[in-house]
């Protein structure tokens, strides 16, 4: 049981790494400076939850 909630949680965070990476990739292309206000925005939630600090 334990072995397919490391399993789990590794694909989870694995998950969140690759939203991580879309988000920044989007708001190196973002010219707009609302557009990057609201990727930083959304990025952060995504950062803290990679980084287990939420």
């Amino acid at each position: 049981m334990t072995f397919l909630q490391s399993v789990v949680s590794v694909l989870y965070y694995l998950l969140v790494a690759y939203v991580v990476v879309l988000l920044v990739w989007n708001f190196r292309r973002s010219r707009k400076w609302d557009e990057e206000v609201l990727y930083i925005i959304v990025l952060i939630p995504f950062l803290l939850r990679l980084f287990r600090l939420k």
